[in-house]
């Protein structure tokens, strides 16, 4: 004689299903994340918030009320508006550069194999490693041993120094991932090495590019130690903020401020849409 398994009743139609009862577990780690984006963001708000205070005094440290002032004149201080503009200067010539270097470092370590090789693959990660205040006080020795004047050149060749190192690392991780029989394919095909890398390798890795520069640009604008070290008397936003913690801190630091975060969100709004529009087409 065969038995049979008892089967559980159908489901009524239209019944919902039942969902697991989270665990405490569960409830202990939304908790954690939840703490964690507090403490990430707190700083952030209180930026944000501080940017339409109405200060008393000179610090713009206590809330005394909301106005909005503030962004009716955000250039009110014409020291503050040439350190922003020229740090912004430096963020983007230093990008630029290093984003050339950079690109061309990871596609070279990923496709040869050279005699040093390993050397530079270790080179590289130095600056990631090295402090920061390490790093300054050795380019300043260099550029004193060479006799030149600190200023927006030394600032800009420090940048482009580990700005190198986070771009190479970021693209790399991209053109790990790449399909080289594209390449072959192009090259079978009739078209050059020149005509191939732009039109077929570039293409395929502009996202880790644009990832690297938008790592590097926001690395150049607010370091301050590696440009404190080769400044001399140049004063970049960073360093102008940390010299009006003794004398005076405007709401318009925080104007500033606010506005290079809304723009940052804004451009990275815009290239996650870009890149669903792609996967998506």
């Amino acid at each position: 004689m065969t038995t049979t398994a008892a089967r559980p009743a159908p489901r009524p139609a239209g019944a919902k299903p039942v969902k697991a009862r989270p665990k405490w577990g569960d409830y202990s780690l939304r908790i954690v994340a939840g703490l964690v984006l507090l403490y990430l963001f707190v700083p952030i708000l209180v930026i944000i918030l501080f940017s339409f205070n109405k200060p008393a005094g000179k610090f713009n440290y206590t809330w005394q009320g909301f106005t909005l002032e503030n962004w009716a004149d955000p250039f009110k201080y014409p020291a503050l508006t040439e350190a922003l503009k020229l740090s912004l200067n430096v963020a983007f010539v230093s990008t630029a550069i290093a984003l050339v270097l950079g690109t061309l470092l990871a596609v070279a370590l990923v496709r040869q194999r050279f005699r040093g090789y390993k050397a530079v693959d270790t080179f590289m990660v130095l600056p990631l490693t090295a402090p920061e205040v390490v790093m300054g006080a050795s380019l300043l020795t260099l550029f004193l041993d060479l006799s030149w004047n600190t200023g927006y050149v030394t600032i800009l060749i420090a940048h482009v120094a580990f700005e190198v190192s986070f771009i190479a690392m970021t693209v790399r991780a991209r053109v790990r991932g790449f399909d080289w029989t594209l390449e072959d394919a192009s090259l079978d095909l009739g078209a050059s090495p020149t005509r191939t890398f732009f039109k077929v390798t570039l293409p395929l890795i502009v996202p880790g590019i644009i990832a690297a520069a938008m790592l590097s640009f926001a690395l150049s604008l607010d370091d301050f130690i590696v440009t404190y070290f080769v400044s001399g008397s140049t004063v970049t936003y960073p360093l102008y903020v940390n010299a009006a913690v003794k004398a005076a801190v405007p709401p318009q630091i925080n104007v500033l401020a606010t506005a290079i975060l809304v723009a940052s969100l804004l451009l990275l709004a815009v290239g996650t849409l870009y890149r669903r529009k792609k996967i998506d087409a």
